[in-house]
């Protein structure tokens, strides 16, 4: 855990990053080739020290000639060895530059002796002879066969080699790629990959229609994916995007500008090519009043092209109040969703102080290479009051909930029954589900857990959670206090802290369909399509309650988890298409199609024209 400070032992000494002398004794005695005697000078009296050859390492080519072809002198081959070797050793030892030039030439001609000694050896030799033609065909078959031993030996110092820089070259990671247990690893995607990228030649207009300042509005994922929908928008509307504005109204109230959250430089000029981003509106327009408008939501692009545009001409300056879904997840161009894409997953990288943090709590987290669960646990007071779900809460904080629910004018359901909400699915899974659920898919109770959550609700919630799984982290715990102390007071830079933790996570679980589970899981579908378990939270509820009631064993119960989440672990899938948009599956939790490709259907589609190709030419 190099971010963390040095690893320190019981006794407090830090570990020191070298071999002890005695190790290093120890790693050169067991890397001498097995013909070494390590009593050869006790069994030597008299010091007199056996040829070198008898316990040297000899180099790949040699050693093949003294395994295969028995029919060249041992003698003569080690002899060759050793010359070349005392001539080495020589030239290495030179201290003066006098007569350089007759040096070099001497060792030349010797490699040429050598160089011939050897073709004599090889063509000389009785495996290369053949009874019955003689003559001319005998002396190609030499040669042939001198060619076939030369590309040999050649290959067997090539494999040698190869072997030797894989296995220092190749991290540690990937070589335990092979052990890593079913219950971390991704599900299969080898034939998906990224395309978002932009087209080779960008085309991006010349002359501005107007500027468009945005409100985004929400918490920070809301904001997040809002913000990559105003960049598509601005390129629709061929117009110039001020740098947003962030909401500081919401539930958390932070005052967190965009400059405070994401590295604003970096936004500009990945997407420098795509549509023009200024910081501020132009001196000549700065004292205009905007025109107010909300779109509507999940607009298509002829929405912002028929009716946005001409009024983004005649007023110049454009304020949309929001900018939460407020573009379609289909039915746009394919250059409109890899815009999306590359605004979400390139553009907008969080501010360095937030990223560098980050960095050091993964690292801190998954000391050893142990693999850690990213839970987004929802169970936090306004997403309760919002859902009206109480279960396993105390009346009193039942009744908390409710107060909250009634003065939040803009939530429009205020009479909810929460055990028929929860038996719908409808509610976030409570720790004790959360934990119960973890136990029955085969993760130990020794698994590091990292909560992504704001702070978990109830007196007493926890506590069943912690029974099952202790170790529990969160940035206000992972974090020390000097290093948390310039994000305190501001929720969404602790909230860019957890999507990182999340993003970075080995397995990612979400317990409710939430902004931020939409905008994690599809980044980790994006990034190689990264584990990410989503609970069926009907069924979930459901078992507990008949393991509660002693309906099912354990055993029925952790087999039936199983089965049900099968297909629920982050697999490739096209993204699903509702009756509305309001109910079809958001753009950013599932980027495919628009910014993942298959291969293997590309393939068929481009079989499938080969075949028509034929046709084609015939009616013409």
């Amino acid at each position: 855990m190099s971010s963390a400070g040095p690893t320190v032992p019981p006794s407090g000494s830090p570990i020191q990053g070298g071999p002890t002398t005695a190790a290093r004794r120890r790693v050169d005695s067991d890397n001498r080739p097995s013909n070494y005697n390590s009593n050869d000078e006790e069994d030597n009296p008299n010091g007199h020290t056996p040829p070198f050859y008898s316990y040297h390492y000899h180099h790949p080519m040699i050693k093949y000639n003294l395994i295969h072809r028995k029919w060249v002198p041992e003698m003569w081959v080690l002899r060759i060895e050793d010359a070349f070797l005392r001539t080495v050793a020589m030239a290495q030892s030179w201290r003066s530059w006098r007569h350089t030039g007759r040096k070099i030439m001497g060792v030349l001609m010797l490699m040429v002796a050598v160089s011939v000694f050897m073709m004599m050896a090889f063509l000389g030799s009785p495996a290369a002879e053949v009874k019955g033609n003689g003559g001319e065909d005998n002396g190609l078959l030499k040669l042939q066969t001198f060619k076939e031993d030369w590309a040999l030996a050649q290959r067997v110092v090539t494999e040698a080699q190869a072997e030797t820089d894989a296995e220092h070259s190749m991290p540690k990671r990937v070589l335990e790629k092979v052990d890593i247990p079913e219950i971390w690893r991704k599900p299969n995607s080898d034939n998906y990959y990224q395309c978002a990228a932009r087209p080779r030649n960008p085309m991006r207009a010349k002359k501005t229609n107007g500027y468009i300042l945005v409100h985004a509005n929400g918490g920070l994922n809301q904001m997040r994916t809002g913000i990559c929908d105003m960049v598509a928008v601005a390129k629709i509307m061929n117009a110039t995007l001020v740098l947003p504005y962030l909401d500081h109204k919401s539930f958390w109230t932070d005052p967190s500008e965009f400059k405070d959250i994401f590295d604003w430089r970096h936004f500009i000029n990945v997407l420098k090519d795509d549509i023009e981003i200024v910081e501020y509106l132009p001196s000549q327009y700065a004292a205009l009043k905007p025109l107010l408008k909300a779109p509507v939501s999940w607009s298509k692009a002829s929405y912002y092209r028929s009716q946005m545009v001409p009024l983004l001409k005649k007023h110049k300056v454009i304020k949309f109040t929001h900018t939460d879904s407020r573009l379609a997840n289909n039915g746009l161009a394919a250059s409109i969703q890899r815009l999306r894409c590359r605004a979400n997953y390139e553009a907008l990288k969080y501010a360095k102080e937030i990223e560098d943090l980050g960095r050091i709590l993964v690292d801190r987290l998954r000391v050893n290479n142990e693999p850690y669960i990213a839970l987004h646990l929802r169970y936090e007071k306004d997403m309760l009051a919002f859902t009206g779900c109480n279960h396993n809460l105390t009346a009193d904080e039942a009744d908390e909930l409710k107060v909250m629910r009634y003065k939040t004018q803009h939530w429009k359901e205020k009479q909810i029954n929460s055990k028929e909400r929860r038996l719908q699915g409808g509610c976030p899974l409570s720790p004790r589900e959360a934990a119960l659920f973890l136990k029955a898919l085969g993760y130990p109770s020794t698994t590091p857990i990292y909560i992504v959550a704001g702070q978990i609700y109830g007196s007493n919630s926890m506590a069943a959670f912690r029974a099952e799984y202790p170790n529990v982290f969160s940035h206000s715990n992972l974090a020390t206090e000097e290093e948390l102390e310039p994000f305190k007071p501001y929720q969404n830079r602790l909230a860019a802290l957890d999507y990182i933790m999340a993003l970075e996570s080995d397995v990612f679980v979400y317990t409710y369909d939430g902004n931020m589970a939409k905008a994690v899981q599809g980044h980790r579908r994006f990034e190689g399509f990264r584990k990410s378990i989503n609970p069926d939270r009907q069924n979930i509820v459901r078992l507990i309650d008949m393991l509660d009631g002693g309906q099912i064993s354990w055993e029925e119960f952790s087999t039936e988890i199983q089965r049900l989440h099968s297909d629920r672990l982050g697999a490739p899938y096209l993204r699903q298409i509702g009756e509305s948009p309001r109910v079809e599956e958001n753009f950013y939790a599932n980027p495919l199609p628009g910014c993942v490709c298959n291969r293997s259907q590309e393939k068929i589609s481009s079989l499938k024209y080969d075949q028509r190709l034929p046709l084609r030419s015939v009616q013409r």
